[in-house]
């Protein structure tokens, strides 16, 4: 590791620590007023829709996208297969700005939480809070363990100290400015990654040439069989393939109308424009994010050909063998020039950050709520006590998402074989985002469907129960506790792949709802 480590020079680090800290000032300076709980959370509903798109896809793709996805791809088996889940993202997008925005926009609230809280009860509000707060601890960890591999391969530090430094910069940055400041600084990240994602693109395919990548990506040979590394479309009809097209245009729709409609990272940042015009202009042009994936798949397969061409070190090779997601940070540090490197580094050091205090603020905003009601937020909001509490919650929540990534770390590298950080922070929000979807379902329509608040809670419970039992990470867990008493059921189960619990479980826990409703239904 320090063999990779030394190639990252003290002009690098420079420029690391200049980039932080010019992005800190002016996280600073724009920071803006935060007297009350509006100007915290919602940047006072004064944000520029342009902005806050960038910040939807400065979140959306982080270093999650910008390491994982060239990972993916780098693979022996990996391929463009990815892009297809596109489609039902950029539907997924048109559903919530031309539906959802307005009916957001329709009262003043600070989460899609709020709404369902004043269809369908406090008690109701309190369930999708902490399905969230599940959610989005098990997701976000994936980000801070994708981060502390690219700081691991800077510094050479052990991956423990790599996420709690991490940690340590995301609550600096949340308790500093709220969400004027985290906002403003995705935009900063958002234009490192384009340039970081184009200067690797064009260094890669320009000295190895487009023809020879193309050539020595069509035609791979794996285990005797041909394999097309620059493949897009994949109409298998098999249900444990994660990347088909038929997973694009059923299953992720789904998925996406969750994350964007239901999960407060998302869906806090169209609260902050100061129209539903703008809120749905914002939403729309994220779609731009699938341009970005399209460029780091490009990257992937550049990298894939170099190391063709241009043989690793042992260590460099130790590395790779280990995880493919190391493979484009290995090529930054060991390849480029000095400074663009280190450029590239804190980029993608401050994006993830960004990410991970966008979470906590929407962590402890969604808490703060659902402790008090929004009652008493309305009409406290401008306390500073509530504001204190806001911060003291983030400081908690930094506490324990800091500590889930340090356990998903050891089961992630205790595993062994195919590691894909794409599919596991995926499948890490698919146990939640199908409950949320259909709760949210049920508040729409609230007035036409018979509902029981019982089977709510008993359907959510049975679609989490669900996914626990036919997906991987609960038997892994037992595996790393060395706890063999699973292993019958985890061989026995069908192979289903996680991103058909999207859809599943919201179906799934909207007809508990409605039976049960139909029988005992809520006031």
């Amino acid at each position: 590791m320090d063999e990779i480590a030394k190639n990252f020079g003290l002009i690098d680090w420079g420029v690391v620590f200049l980039y932080m800290a010019l992005t800190t000032w002016v996280g600073h300076l724009l920071r803006g007023q935060q007297a009350t709980i509006k100007d915290f959370f919602l940047g006072g509903k004064s944000l520029p829709w342009w902005a806050v798109s960038g910040s939807i896809i400065a979140t959306e793709i982080s270093a999650l996208t910008f390491i994982g996805v060239p990972g993916m791809v780098f693979a022996l088996k990996g391929d463009w297969t990815y892009l297809q889940w596109g489609l039902g993202s950029i539907i997924a997008r048109f559903i919530v700005g031309y539906y959802l925005v307005p009916i957001y926009y329709q009262r003043e609230i600070f989460s899609p939480y709020d709404f369902m809280g004043h269809k369908l009860g406090e008690s109701v509000k309190r369930l999708v809070t902490g399905l969230f707060s599940l959610g989005a601890i098990l997701g976000q960890s994936v980000r801070v363990l994708v981060t502390a591999i690219i700081l691991k391969a800077v510094t050479g530090m052990d991956m423990s100290y790599c996420i709690l430094i991490i940690g340590a910069f995301a609550l600096g940055w949340t308790l500093m400015g709220g969400m004027r400041t985290v906002i403003w600084t995705d935009v900063m990240q958002f234009c490192v990654f384009i340039v970081g994602g184009l200067f690797s693109l064009y260094w890669l395919w320009s000295e190895l040439g487009t023809q020879q990548i193309i050539e020595m990506n069509r035609s791979v040979m794996v285990d005797g069989e041909t394999i097309d590394k620059m493949r897009v479309f994949n109409f298998s009809t098999d249900p444990a393939v994660n990347f088909t097209f038929w997973v694009a245009i059923i299953a992720m729709p789904f998925q996406n109308l969750a994350a964007f409609g239901t999960d407060q990272l998302n869906a806090q940042r169209i609260f902050c424009c100061g129209t539903p015009g703008d809120a749905r202009k914002a939403m729309l042009w994220s779609s731009v994010s699938q341009c970005i994936t399209l460029m780091m798949l490009a990257v992937g397969s550049g990298l894939f050909a170099w190391y063709l061409i241009h043989e690793a070190t042992p260590a460099e090779m130790a590395l790779m063998e280990q995880d493919s997601s190391n493979a484009f940070p290995v090529w930054i540090v060991t390849v480029l020039p000095t400074g663009i490197k280190g450029l590239i580094v804190a980029g993608a050091f401050a994006a993830a950050v960004s990410s991970l205090d966008s979470i906590l603020a929407a962590l402890s905003q969604t808490t703060l709520s659902a402790y008090y009601g929004q009652k008493y937020i309305d009409e406290h909001g401008s306390d500073a006590s509530i504001v204190r509490k806001s911060r003291a919650l983030v400081v908690i929540w930094a506490v324990v998402l800091s500590g889930t990534s340090l356990l998903l770390s050891s089961n992630y590298y205790a595993e062994g074989g195919d590691r894909s950080l794409i599919g596991l922070a995926f499948r890490m929000v698919s146990y939640t985002y199908g409950p949320l979807l259909a709760i949210l379902i049920i508040a729409l329509f609230s007035n036409r469907l018979p509902w029981s608040r019982i089977g709510l809670v008993i359907g959510t419970v049975a679609s989490v129960m669900l996914s626990a039992y036919m997906q991987v990470d609960i038997y892994n867990l037992a595996d790393a506790l060395g706890w063999d008493c699973f292993q019958q059921i985890k061989e026995s189960r069908p192979e289903v792949s996680f991103a058909w619990f999207y859809p599943i479980t919201t179906v799934l826990t909207v007809l508990v709802t409605v039976v049960f409703g139909v029988f005992k239904p809520s006031k």
